[in-house]
């Protein structure tokens, strides 16, 4: 959102007031203003943590509190709980087919004792069938074992499944209790205080970076030939008794639609009835304030 501060009239005609002859070889007039952020929560309860104040300068992802995420945090631990129980049940199919396997390694045993004696003929061909089923019923066994413990795993897999799926959901909302700063700048204004009871989308502070500013000075269609994007200009503010603070600034953002001049906004013709909006990036170095009014000068060179 962008701060638009207008210039009242009565400062306007105290800053023409106090302009000499030379300062009409300024081309464009504004104010500045700067891109504001309001941030806002994303969840609800008591905020039981708030270290913002106005005026103070807070970094990109900033942790600036916290908001009360105690039943959140319990709902978690249950559902932890939860699957853990799940997980308990899964069945260790290894050790349960195990005496099994065991069998099978007798019966395969047999077996092969059973086909070595009916190559001496000391066994007959029944005595080596009924080896040789037994060690099928075994393999069998095993298998419909294994698939029935699979299915009891997988089933259980899908119990935990849904679970997971809540803290996931949970551990978003544990993270949306923090207050992050979401960008570099100097808080404008505070809205909440810690101890108070908030609600996703509340208004927390306004937030707006100073480092750069923009002034939004206005020009008329005769002045379009004279800027161009990307273009250096000098820009200067008052610093009272008619001495002057100086800056570099480009042009990065010019209107390609006219409006009718602001009343408030003094430009080079003034006869002119429709303008164009022109926003010119300026490095703060403390001094330049939201607000502040500033000139331009398309041609870089000191008037």
């Amino acid at each position: 959102m962008i701060h638009k501060k207008a210039i009242g009239i009565i400062a306007i005609a105290a800053l023409i007031a106090s302009c000499h002859n030379a300062e009409n070889d300024w081309d464009a007039a504004g104010a500045f203003e700067s891109v504001e952020t309001i941030v806002s929560t994303e969840s609800s309860g008591t905020i039981m943590e708030f270290n913002v104040e106005e005026g103070m300068t807070l970094q990109a992802n900033q942790f600036v509190g916290y908001i009360d995420s105690t039943q959140l945090y319990d709902h978690k631990m249950q559902l932890e709980a939860q699957i853990a129980s799940t997980i308990s049940q899964t069945p260790n199919i290894p050790a349960q087919i195990a005496s099994i396997e065991a069998q099978l390694a007798d019966a395969v045993k047999n077996q092969q004792r059973m086909e070595n004696m009916f190559k001496a003929n000391a066994a007959t061909q029944q005595q080596l069938d009924d080896a040789n089923t037994q060690v099928e019923v075994y393999k069998k066994q095993i298998d419909a074992e294994k698939s029935s413990l699979g299915i009891t795993s997988t089933t259980l897999a899908k119990d935990v499944a849904p679970l997971q799926r809540q803290i996931e959901q949970i551990d978003d909302q544990l993270k949306k209790c923090k207050i992050i700063n979401p960008i570099k700048g100097t808080v404008l204004t505070k809205y909440s205080e810690d101890h108070e009871v908030t609600s996703p989308g509340k208004a927390l502070y306004k937030i707006a970076p100073t480092d750069t500013l923009i002034l939004r000075a206005y020009v008329s269609g005769a002045q379009l030939t004279e800027v161009k994007l990307s273009q250096k200009v000098t820009v200067r503010t008052d610093m009272g008794s008619s001495q002057y603070r100086m800056y570099s600034g480009i042009v990065y953002w010019i209107s390609d639609k006219s409006e009718f001049t602001p009343k408030t906004i003094p430009t080079k013709d003034e006869r002119a009835d429709l303008v164009y909006a022109i926003k010119v990036r300026v490095p703060n170095d403390g001094y330049l304030k939201i607000g502040m009014y500033g000139e331009v000068k398309f041609s870089t060179s000191n008037p």
